[in-house]
Order: C-alpha cells, then sequence, then structure tokens
C-alpha cells in the first residue's frame, strides 16, 4: 500500500469523551472541510473525537496536480492510512462516493460500524448521471462554472436542484462552494463500471443507510439495495437532499446518525 501525505482535520471531543471514534470520508468532486461546516462540530459537541481526510488529490492532501491519476482503490488506501492511525474503536463514515471508499475499507480494516450516507447504489452512477443529463441538462456546464466561482443565477438554482433541498439558502451554495473542487476523472470512471466490480469479503457489522428524502442524485427509493447488501437499517430523512451534511435538514440528518450510534451495543 503506497503511503500519501494526506491531510486530516481533527475535532477531539468536548466534555466526556464518548466510545466510538469517528472518521469522516467525503464525496466526489468535495473535501475534508464539507464534514467541519456542521458535521463535526456537531458530533464533537456531543462527546465523540471526530476526524475527516482529504482523499489524495483533494483539498491539502498530496496529488493536486495529478488528481486524474487516482481511482477509487487509491482513495481506500488513504482510508486504510489514515484508520490505522486511530485507536480502536472505529466508525466509517462516508457520503456518496465515500460511501464505496468506506466499503471497500472494511474489505481490509476493521471497525466497530459504518455509516453510508447517500450511498452511490450498487450499480454505480451511470444511471444518475442519464438521469441528471436529461432532467437538468445545463447541469454540468453549470457546476464546472460554479466551481471557478461564477456563481450565476442559473449556476446556484441548478446547483440546488440537484444536490439540494429547495430550503438551502442561496448566501449558503455560494458559501459552501469553496469546499468543492474538480474530481478525478479516473475516479469517476471507476464509479461508472462499479457494477462490474467483484468484491471482496464483506464483514459483519451493523451498518446504518441514511438519504434524503429529495435526493435527487440518487433517489431514496436506491437506499434498499445498499441496505440490503449489508443487511442494514435505512433512514430516509424527510425533506433533505443529497449534500446531507450541508443541506438545510443537516441537523435531523446529524442527530439520526448519532442517535443510531449511541445506541449501539
Amino acid at each position: 500500500m503506497k503511503t500519501r501525505r494526506i491531510h486530516t482535520l481533527h475535532r477531539p471531543a468536548v466534555g466526556p469523551t464518548r466510545l466510538p471514534r469517528l472518521l469522516f470520508v467525503h464525496g466526489g468532486y468535495a473535501t475534508a472541510g464539507c464534514w467541519d461546516a456542521n458535521f463535526l462540530p456537531y458530533f464533537s459537541a456531543r462527546g465523540f473525537d471526530c476526524r475527516a481526510l482529504d482523499l489524495a488529490g483533494h483539498g491539502a492532501s498530496d496529488g493536486r496536480q495529478r488528481l486524474d491519476s487516482f481511482g477509487l482503490d487509491d482513495y481506500v488506501e488513504d482510508v486504510i492510512q489514515v484508520a490505522r492511525g486511530i485507536a480502536e474503536p472505529l466508525i466509517l463514515i462516508g457520503h456518496s462516493m465515500g460511501s464505496v471508499i468506506v466499503e471497500r475499507a472494511l474489505e481490509q480494516q476493521p471497525a466497530q460500524a459504518a455509516i453510508l450516507m447517500a450511498p452511490v447504489p450498487p450499480g454505480g452512477i451511470l444511471g444518475a448521471t442519464m438521469n441528471i443529463a436529461f432532467s437538468q441538462p445545463s447541469f454540468f456546464g453549470e457546476q464546472e462554472r460554479a466551481m471557478q466561482g461564477k456563481y450565476s443565477e442559473k449556476a446556484l438554482r441548478t446547483i440546488r436542484d440537484v444536490y439540494y433541498s429547495r430550503e438551502t439558502k442561496t448566501e449558503d451554495l455560494i458559501r459552501f462552494a469553496r469546499l468543492f473542487q474538480s474530481e478525478s476523472r479516473r475516479a469517476i470512471l471507476d464509479l461508472t463500471l462499479l457494477a462490474m466490480r467483484i468484491g471482496g469479503r464483506r464483514p459483519k457489522l451493523p451498518v446504518l443507510v441514511t438519504g434524503g428524502a429529495a435526493d435527487a442524485v440518487f433517489q431514496p427509493g436506491l437506499l434498499r439495495f445498499t441496505a440490503s447488501r449489508w443487511q442494514a437499517e435505512a433512514a430516509i430523512i424527510p425533506g433533505a437532499g443529497h449534500t446531507l451534511m450541508l443541506d438545510a435538514h443537516w441537523q435531523a440528518a446529524a442527530a439520526r446518525i448519532a442517535d443510531w450510534i449511541e445506541a449501539l451495543p
């Protein structure tokens, strides 16, 4: 396994420390900062020691200049590298693409439990990509312009329609933009061909699968496929969009996850 310099954000527990420790894995086009806006302070305040990593080529980690060379298995190596430096027990929490990375990491890295937020379906992203292309034909161009700092009214409206709930404020969309970046083309290809991969050993452990009722990327009905793979509990957050940790309904998602963790044996 290759070792890279992987940047992490650390929010120690406030007050009496609860176990287990939490490691958050961001999704495609994102950075660790997407967790630090709401989730890390929230879980830290509830007594959990929290970390979030920038995957290779993202945020402040190594590889920004060769982002397209990294695939999902490289990202899995990053998660395992960071996880092995954290004392057990540990819970892995992944969002969207990060859920795939967590699932693969669990084939090699023990954990007490896992939480898969707005997970990529087992069949990959092709169906979702085609659905967005037909329903929001301007989305991909507007997303690219937004990442360049060009926040037209159309771009903000389109991004909210795809990634967030309608209650998410425009000023928050602009504030969140700095937490996102380009994604590896190789990783996107891996997600497209996801159904062709033969997985490794799937450990038996508690898993929570959660998504937003208003998720326009991976519609809530798809959660059952991931939940079935893990014999997991599925929870749908009313009103929430795809980007659960930043959405206007983020607190409901965080509370549901925290309550589930605290109820673990």
